[in-house]
C-alpha cells in the first residue's frame, strides 16, 4: 500500500472518531495514563465500522508517512553532529540539516527545532528537512542522547525522557541555541520552532535567552515558567482548538505578553487536536498544518533575515 493511499485511510478513519478518543490519546501522550488505560478506554468506545485496532492504530504515529521532504534531497545536507552542552548533560548530538546553497559568502538564517516528549522522532526530523528546504539552516537536537538517543518508538521514547532532568534538558537546547547563533554559515539570527513540550521549550527559550533567539513560533506549548517580561522577539504561537489542556494556560500567557508589550500573533485551528500538524497520526489535519507551516516560514523569513 503507498503511503498516499495510507494517509487517505487515516484521514478517513480519524473522521469517524469521537472527540474523546482523541482526548485520552492526550492522557496517554503525555503521561497522565498508562498504555493498558488507554486502550481500555478506546474498547468502551462505539465506532461505527472500526475496530478497537484501527481506531489505535489511527491514533499512534506511524512513521512512514511523515516523510515529506527525503533525507537524499539534492537540494539539502542532512547530517547528525555533537555539540558541548554545559548547560545541560555536557554532550548534545541532532540533527543538522543546510541547504546545497549556503556557504560562507551566502549565508542563511538558523532556526532551531524542539521535539515532543518523546526524543527526535522521524517526524521531526522531517520538520527539520522541511525548513531546510525553505532556506533554512535547521538544527533539531535530540533529549534523548545521554540515554543513548530516541529508542525507535515513541512510548519507549516518553518513558526515557521522563526519566530526565528537565532542567538539564533546556540547558542542552539553550547551548544548541547558541551554538547555531554562532554557526559558520549562519547569519547570526535564530528563530526556534517546537512542538508540545517543543513548544514548552520554544517559550522558554525566548524568556531566558532574549539575546539568543530572535522569533519563536510555539506549537500547542505551555508558557514559560520565568521571565516572560524579558522576551524581545516577535512570536508567533499555534494553538488547537479542542487542545484544552494547553489552551487552558493561554488567557494567563496572553495577559502578560499584552502586560509587557510583546510582539505576538496566536492563531488557534478550528475543530484541531493538540498534535494537529504532525502528518503520523490521526490527529493531522491537513489544511490546518499547511496553513500553520506557511505562516511559520513566512514568520521566520520575516523576522530573520540579516
Amino acid at each position: 500500500m503507498s503511503v498516499q493511499t495510507d494517509k487517505a485511510n487515516l484521514a478517513l478513519s480519524a473522521q469517524d472518531i469521537p472527540q474523546e478518543a482523541f482526548d485520552w490519546y492526550d492522557e496517554y501522550a503525555h503521561g497522565d495514563i498508562d498504555r493498558r488505560t488507554f486502550l481500555s478506554r478506546l474498547g468502551t468506545l462505539s465506532v461505527a465500522g472500526l475496530t478497537l485496532s484501527v481506531v489505535a492504530g489511527a491514533l499512534t504515529p506511524n512513521y512512514a508517512l511523515a516523510e515529506q521532504v527525503s533525507f537524499n534531497d539534492p537540494d539539502i545536507t542532512a547530517t547528525y553532529v555533537e555539540f558541548d552542552t554545559p548547560n545541560g548533560h555536557g554532550k548534545g548530538r541532532g540533527y543538522l540539516v543546510v541547504p546545497k546553497n549556503v556557504s560562507a559568502e551566502n549565508k542563511a538564517a538558523t532556526v532551531l527545532v524542539a521535539h515532543e516528549n518523546r526524543g527526535l522522532n522521524p517526524y521531526i526530523e522531517d520538520v527539520a528537512r522541511r525548513l531546510a528546504k525553505a532556506g533554512f539552516i535547521a538544527f533539531a537536537p535530540d533529549a534523548l542522547f545521554p540515554l543513548g538517543g530516541y529508542p525507535g518508538n515513541d512510548d519507549e521514547g516518553r518513558a526515557m525522557q521522563k526519566t530526565l532532568d528537565r532542567a538539564k534538558i533546556e540547558g542542552d537546547f539553550m547551548d544548541a541555541a547558541t551554538m547555531l547563533k554562532n554557526h559558520s554559515l549562519g547569519n547570526g539570527k535564530v528563530g526556534m520552532v517546537g512542538f508540545c513540550f517543543g513548544g514548552y521549550l520554544t517559550n522558554a527559550l525566548v524568556a531566558n535567552m532574549p539575546e539568543t533567539i530572535n522569533a519563536g513560533a510555539p506549537y500547542y506549548g505551555t508558557p514559560s515558567k520565568t521571565n516572560i517580561d524579558k522576551i524581545k522577539a516577535p512570536l508567533q504561537l499555534h494553538f488547537a482548538e479542542m487542545d484544552k489542556r494547553v489552551n487552558a494556560t493561554w488567557p494567563d500567557y496572553e495577559k502578560a505578553l499584552k502586560a509587557n508589550d510583546v510582539d505576538y500573533q496566536a492563531y488557534i485551528y478550528k475543530t484541531a487536536n493538540h498534535g494537529f500538524h504532525n502528518d503520523s497520526t490521526g490527529r493531522y489535519q491537513e489544511d490546518n498544518a499547511e496553513l500553520a507551516w506557511s505562516r511559520t516560514v513566512d514568520f521566520f523569513k520575516q523576522n530573520l533575515s540579516a
